[in-house]
């Protein structure tokens, strides 16, 4: 799933495109939405709220997208045709340019003042300009559902607690800390919770303006740490209905996650071969 740095590059490149442009194109394929009338309506601005973009107009309305884990939002010239795709919810146009929502997981359109309807569950915006770190950390320490959520790597998933944070940023600030995904909420300083989020801040915060997200661990389970050099490995955290991939070093992260039997994990997306019977080779590529 796209989070934070992701969604607001998109909703600065959307903002870049549409503000103080008219719509000179607006379909918005999606249920009820179908057949909205919004041509002619001039863009205020684009803006991102944790892994939300809102989309805002002169008429006091705003498109709202979520990305989920497959949609994006690509921009093409206006005179370049739009494919005939069913994957494509949303098409919106100026005189120069066109952007098309495809698999976009969430897509709305609510009075501008009722936005809160739809992001006013979300905790401070890791990217947002009225982060506050200290707040964060009261919030986020006073925010933990319970046992489901009292884990630290949980508690950072949950977009009540901090907005923006996803699995990548999770996994990559936890190790930079050596903090155990797994360590239970109250075993934590204010200081350590502070480390963590000015940690995940920075590391969005670059991969927002570069592209390039600096990773060491994400999707690496299986390879070498880069900085012990004992086997990455992978596991769940959060409640059994959200659980979510965190990887991590046993070795820098102060042990195994729960349930963790330590046996060997091959690397993510490695399938093993069944070995040949009677001892014979396997003929064919290796």
């Amino acid at each position: 799933m796209p989070e934070g740095d992701v969604v607001l590059r998109t909703a600065r490149r959307l903002d870049q495109v549409f503000r103080d442009r008219p719509l000179v194109r607006a379909e918005l394929r999606w249920g009820t939405l179908i057949g909205s009338d919004l041509v002619g309506r001039t863009t205020i601005e684009v803006v991102p709220r944790g892994k939300h973009v809102l989309h805002r107009l002169d008429s006091g309305l705003t498109i709202h997208s979520h990305l989920k884990m497959e949609g994006s939002w690509r921009i093409q010239p206006a005179d370049r045709v739009v494919p005939e795709r069913d994957t494509i919810r949303a098409v919106l146009g100026t005189d120069r340019w066109t952007a098309l929502g495809s698999r976009l997981g969430m897509l709305d359109l609510v009075r501008t003042d009722e936005e809160s309807a739809l992001v006013g569950h979300l905790g401070p915006d890791v990217l947002g300009p009225d982060w506050d770190v200290a707040w964060a950390v009261r919030h986020l320490r006073d925010g933990h559902l319970g046992s489901a959520h009292d884990r630290i790597a949980a508690a950072l998933l949950d977009q009540r607690n901090v907005a923006g944070i996803g699995t990548l940023w999770a996994s990559e600030s936890l190790w930079a800390e050596r903090i155990n995904p797994w360590t239970p909420m109250d075993a934590l300083t204010d200081d350590q919770l502070t480390a963590i989020l000015d940690r995940a801040q920075r590391l969005m915060q670059h991969a927002s303006a570069t592209s390039r997200p600096t990773t060491h661990i994400h999707g690496r389970s299986g390879h070498p740490c880069p900085r012990c050099r004992r086997p990455l490995r992978v596991a769940l955290a959060g409640p059994a209905e959200r659980e979510r991939t965190i990887f991590y070093c046993p070795q820098c992260q102060g042990g195994l996650a729960p349930g963790d039997d330590g046996r060997t994990q091959p690397p993510l997306g490695h399938t093993r071969r069944p070995p040949a019977r009677g001892g014979e080779r396997r003929a064919g590529r290796r």
